[in-house]
């Protein structure tokens, strides 16, 4: 077999790895854009914030410690301890679901059957709010995240394709963890929406606020579980790009790389998601292999996933499974 073909294969294997960390991201927009019509800028923030605060619990670090040794010209940084990474997960999760209930009660609780576009200007300001908080809790500086997920190559596929194609290829274990966790999510997060009391509540939410408040179902309720749920999504895809790029404020501008998988997927689809990620991740990588980088000089990965979100965008505006928009004339 070519040279070049095994080449591909790799790099096609690794651009579906890359497109479900994307699709990790894109997921928690989905949720809350389908459970409210919220297009939630914050989503790569609420990642970032999210990571931050389990490094945090994890190593025992005191929160606002440069603000608290700056008024009280102390020296204080650190309690003294460090907590096991799964019961950080969880009391992390508690701080998510927190920030969900101030978030409503605050900002989008005022904030009924306004224009989409009031609703979307929210969420900017959310999001540089989240990030200067966090900076302000628990700093700038960059910050290693080990939970124990297993990194590096995988040396069961690394033996099995040496020994078909007398070539080992390079697949991060991370990368298959996030794989089986993106799987799992969209099983049960497709079941919640599709088949329980809360998911079709979650549904009437998005169609029509007055009228779903109408019928009795709590706005209040329903947002804050929605952006609890977004909450654990980005608390989710911060640990696999903090574990994979270190917790650094970069980690916010994944949400931008979420966009196009999107447009592809749709806004209201969580197959969508995962379908749109692939897509992105698996085309990015192999547009630079065989074009980019022989043909263009490289870093095409920078810009080809808008242009191929641009291209569906003329040809089907929904994404391949968002919902098809019919009005009355």
């Amino acid at each position: 077999m070519p040279e070049q073909l095994i080449w591909g294969m790799e790099v096609f294997l690794n651009g579906l790895m890359s497109g479900v960390l994307y699709a990790l991201v894109a997921l928690g927009f989905v949720l809350i854009f389908k459970a409210s019509g919220i297009f939630n800028y914050a989503q790569g923030v609420m990642a970032l914030f999210a990571a931050l605060t389990l490094v945090g619990i994890m190593e025992g670090q005191v929160p606002f410690s440069h603000l608290i040794n700056a008024i009280f010209g102390t020296e204080v940084h650190h309690f003294g301890w460090h907590v096991p990474a799964l019961l950080a997960i969880l009391l992390t999760m508690v701080v998510m679901v927190a920030m969900a209930w101030v978030v409503n009660q605050l900002i989008f609780r005022h904030l009924v059957n306004q224009e989409p576009i009031i609703l979307f200007m929210a969420t900017i300001g959310l999001a540089y709010f989240l990030e200067g908080f966090g900076d302000m809790m628990w700093g700038s500086d960059i910050k290693k995240l080990d939970v124990g997920l297993p990194q590096g190559l995988n040396p069961f596929i690394d033996e099995v394709t040496y020994n078909i194609f007398g070539y080992g290829f390079f697949i991060d274990n991370l990368d298959i963890v996030a794989t089986v966790v993106a799987a799992l999510l969209v099983v049960v997060l497709v079941i919640f929406a599709q088949y329980s009391k809360q998911g079709r509540a979650m549904r009437a939410v998005a169609d029509d606020h007055q009228a779903a408040l109408s019928v009795g179902i709590s706005l209040n309720f329903i947002w804050v579980m929605v952006w609890s749920l977004a909450g654990f999504v980005a608390l989710v895809a911060g640990i696999m790009w903090g574990t994979k790029s270190g917790v650094q404020f970069s980690l916010s501008l994944i949400a931008l790389k979420a966009l196009p998988v999107l447009m592809l997927g749709g806004f209201t689809s969580i197959p969508g998601a995962i379908v749109g990620g692939l897509i992105i991740g698996v085309g990015e990588k192999v547009f630079e292999f065989a074009i980019g980088a022989p043909y263009l000089g490289g870093a095409t990965e920078i810009w080809f996933a808008y242009v191929l979100a641009l291209i569906f965008l003329v040809f089907r505006p929904q994404g391949l499974f968002g919902e098809k928009i019919i009005e009355r004339v």
